[in-house]
């Protein structure tokens, strides 16, 4: 499955019964929600990585990429808008494209 599998799976379960999967769950409870659930979900990774626990950091570094797809979903950001920046930014050096900012 790639990222672009996965957010469509998540877009389509925008519109499911909330009874029916957790991502529509999720999704019912709003955007605040599911910036709060990525947000939770990144200090867990953050843990696991300062903790050196590669099995651990791989399962939460899944969860976050699951939950950041959500939150773009949950505010209607398309995935390849994010992809769209990245590569925008790869035409330039890290430093240059920071200092841009």
């Amino acid at each position: 499955m790639t990222l672009d599998d996965l957010y469509a799976t998540i877009s389509a379960r925008k519109t499911a019964d909330p009874s029916s999967s957790w991502t529509a769950q999720l999704l019912a409870k709003g955007p605040e929600k599911c910036a709060e659930k990525f947000g939770e979900e990144a200090i867990e990774a953050i843990i696991e990585a300062v903790k050196d626990d590669k099995p651990a950091l791989t399962s939460e570094a899944a969860d976050v990429l699951y939950h950041l797809l959500v939150m773009l979903a949950s505010r209607d950001v398309p995935l390849q808008d994010v992809l769209d920046e990245l590569a925008r930014r790869q035409s330039k050096s890290g430093l240059a494209e920071k200092a841009s900012r």
